[in-house]
């Protein structure tokens, strides 16, 4: 009897100790709460050993997703993260931009949407682990790469080298930001398990001491984790530091490019940082898309050959204000507004046929059902709205703005202005006194374009295809000569970093002779300027027809829950809008992009002001719309998920019971269906979203059985992590 009892008891307490280890093993990877208690056996971090990542000693293979905070409404970003986790990722990259966090020298803002540590904590919270990219170069068609433009006010500078002015402020921000990143590592209970080492430095290239002195910088403020870097293949090479794994950036897999990493570095594993899901928008260019079916079938190829990948971008987001890029390459183009990216969420977040397409290949290469994607947000058509009242630019400058007197003209990054941190973005305004008409020529020194005017007579544009204009002969006296100069975006990317001051850059002369003696007036449009606009005497009724430059402002009325809506501002020219404050961005006539996303968040319920800058023609109303519009004009679009006839499906191997189901939510996803309208009774939209949410996991379970012998996905291998899960390899035998 005894022995019996002992025996059982002896079960009990190894079955006890078993679900103890099991239960301290689920712990170890538990990110619900960042607490000492979850740091146990957290190590080794992610490692490299041979042609495979390791974390904690386990296979792990990366599978990646870029979205950056500074792009996104603070409001959405879980939403996002848990469409990552829907899509089959478990890891988010991000930049981090200098120039928002330290807009003025010394002065720091890790505050609301820019809280960086609150981001990378709800990215843990929602089971996705981190790499970094904190540059302090970052490109990402960014204003100046991320670099803060108040650099540029010492003469001598030399961007992203060792030149003492530069190292001083990157140590200064470094000190600050590392503060927020060292505590959030994976040894120290985090989600990062990797660093970036600054960008894409092989197409840069001009100080081969700079690479070394940005790891050092690193380490030296408690960087642990596994540092990286990032090139394309023609800069690989010159980009290299030692310690740092070197990752590729491609859209499309030439044959070799993965093997190519092998010329650099011997026996590691393969990665791409930078797979490119789609591209950034020019204004006066085509919107640039990227084929689904082309773009999913290299990420599988590139998922055969055992490399880690990120997809950049899976959420592209908005360039908000003026913080867009440009290149310079044989003409200087700026970036659109939109970051759309053709990626594989739309710029508001909504799913597309890519990202169908990438969840179920994900989901055969882990083997294993993926959490259902979140509901879909309904867009609002909040109609016609009057802009009603106006006031001109000529009225606003007595008015609300002191100007700087200058004997010469001042770009904007050196006017004494914010704290003698120059004027970052937006418009200045040179004012001077001719006594007569002639030849005006700018030898190149605008940046990047200008509105000429004689008193408020608008006489012609300049920039950088246009260098002269003829001012007309007046009365006898003088007049005022007016150049309103934009700042569309400093350069981004290549080598012209050190050449993007703004404004007038030189002098400009009437007749061979140098202008003197200027008024300069800053229209940064900050939010303190837009509130003091809110009030200053002036404002008129819009006339029928008016001309710019000036101020208009109408209000969006909204009775029940704010929702995401894109502006049309067709009947405009360009210019830049406003709403309770928040600068959207620029829109242009020329396109390709339409509309200006404005999400709901930045809404409320009554009444929204909405105010426009108007550089010439201006219009008396604009359109709150559903659909956006990027301008592009092929076929297969992304408005709707999943877009392409039954023939289509076909031709791509579906079955009846797929083409059944896609028909019905083709005609639930039309543009002139009345289920996406908005607004919608709240338990109407929820009866949508649960047929639409139970659908989607039919079609792809449909899908998964139609096309099982078709993908034969025996030769994917994948070890996946999840923050909240054990490390597991899965594997499709032969």
């Amino acid at each position: 009897m005894w022995p019996c009892g002992g025996r059982r008891q002896r079960r009990l307490g190894a079955v006890a100790l078993l679900l103890v280890v099991l239960w301290l093993l689920l712990r170890r990877f538990n990110w619900s709460e960042l607490t000492p208690l979850g740091l146990w056996g957290r190590t080794l971090g992610l490692q490299t050993e041979k042609s495979q990542f390791l974390l904690e000693g386990m296979p792990f293979r990366i599978f990646g997703g870029s979205m950056h905070y500074f792009r996104v409404p603070r409001e959405y970003w879980e939403d996002r993260m848990l469409k990552m986790r829907a899509c089959g990722l478990n890891t988010l990259t991000t930049y981090v931009p200098w120039n928002l966090h330290e807009k003025e020298r010394g002065k720091f803002d890790f505050s609301k949407n820019l809280d960086l540590r609150a981001f990378l904590s709800l990215a843990a919270k929602n089971g996705l682990w981190v790499i970094l990219r904190p540059g302090p170069y970052i490109c990402s068609e960014w204003d100046l790469g991320g670099l803060p433009s108040w650099l540029l006010q010492d003469p001598e500078m030399q961007l992203r080298t060792t030149y003492k002015g530069f190292t001083e402020a990157v140590d200064a921000y470094f000190d600050r930001l590392m503060s927020i990143v060292v505590p959030l590592q994976y040894k120290k209970g985090g989600p990062i398990i990797a660093v970036q080492v600054e960008n894409e430095y092989g197409s840069y290239a001009k100080d081969p001491n700079y690479m070394a002195y940005v790891k050092m910088a690193l380490l030296n403020r408690g960087i642990v984790e596994l540092l990286m870097t990032s090139d394309n293949k023609n800069g690989l090479s010159f980009g290299l530091v030692e310690g740092a794994l070197a990752t590729v950036n491609f859209q499309k897999l030439e044959p070799g490019l993965l093997k190519y990493l092998d010329t650099v570095q011997k026996d590691q594993p393969k990665m791409v940082m930078e797979y490119w899901t789609g591209w950034f928008d020019n204004w006066g260019g085509p919107h640039y898309v990227f084929d689904a079916d082309e773009m999913v079938n290299t990420v599988a190829s590139i998922l055969k050959t055992g490399a880690s990948i990120n997809l950049y971008m899976f959420h592209g987001g908005t360039n908000f204000g003026f913080m867009n890029g440009a290149l310079e390459a044989d003409e200087y183009k700026s970036d659109v507004t939109s970051y759309d990216y053709d990626a594989v969420l739309t710029e508001a977040g909504d799913y597309t046929s890519k990202f169908f397409k990438l969840r179920q290949l994900f989901s055969m290469v882990i083997g294993q059902p993926l959490p259902l994607p979140p509901m879909i947000e309904s867009k609002a058509s909040y109609g016609a709205i009057l802009l009603h009242q106006y006031i001109s630019l000529w009225d606003v400058l007595p008015a609300l703005l002191q100007p700087i007197k200058s004997e010469l003209p001042v770009n904007m990054e050196n006017l004494q202005l914010n704290d003698s941190i120059g004027q970052p973005y937006g418009y200045v305004l040179y004012e001077t006194v001719i006594f007569g008409g002639g030849h005006l020529h700018t030898r190149d020194h605008v940046r990047d374009r200008a509105q000429v005017f004689v008193n408020t007579m608008y006489v012609g544009e300049l920039d950088y295809n246009t260098v002269e204009l003829s001012i007309p002969e007046g009365q006898q006296g003088f007049r005022q000569l007016r150049l309103l100069v934009e700042n569309r975006g400093r350069v981004n990317y290549g080598l012209a970093l050190n050449e993007q001051r703004k404004g007038l850059i030189g002098d400009v002369f009437l007749n061979k002779t140098p202008l003197r003696n200027f008024k300069i007036y800053s229209l940064e449009m900050k939010p303190a300027f837009m509130k003091s606009l809110q009030h200053v005497s002036g404002w008129s009724t819009v006339p029928d027809y008016f001309v710019g430059p000036a101020f208009f402002r109408g209000r969006l009325w909204i009775e029940q829950q704010p929702q995401d809506t894109f502006l049309k501002l067709q009947g405009w020219e360009k210019g830049v809008v406003f709403v309770n404050g928040q600068n959207l961005g620029r829109y242009w006539k020329i396109g390709p992009q339409e509309t200006l996303y404005l999400p709901g968040p930045w809404l409320r319920r009554g009444g929204n002001e909405i105010v426009i800058f108007e550089e010439r023609t201006a219009g008396r109303i604009i359109q709150s719309v559903d659909i956006p519009y990027l301008g592009r004009t092929q076929a297969r679009g992304r408005i709707c998920p999943l877009a392409a006839s039954s023939e289509e499906r076909t031709a791509r191997g579906a079955g009846p019971l797929f083409h059944g189901w896609m028909d019905g939510w083709m005609d639930g996803c039309s543009s002139s269906s009345p289920w996406t309208r908005s607004p919608q009774p709240g338990w109407l939209r929820m009866l949508w979203t649960i047929w639409w949410m139970w659908g989607s996991k039919k079609v792809l379970e449909a899908g998964e059985r139609e096309r099982e012998e078709e993908l034969k996905p025996s030769e994917l291998k994948a070890e996946l992590s999840f923050p909240g899960t054990f490390t597991m390899c899965y594997c499709w035998p032969p």
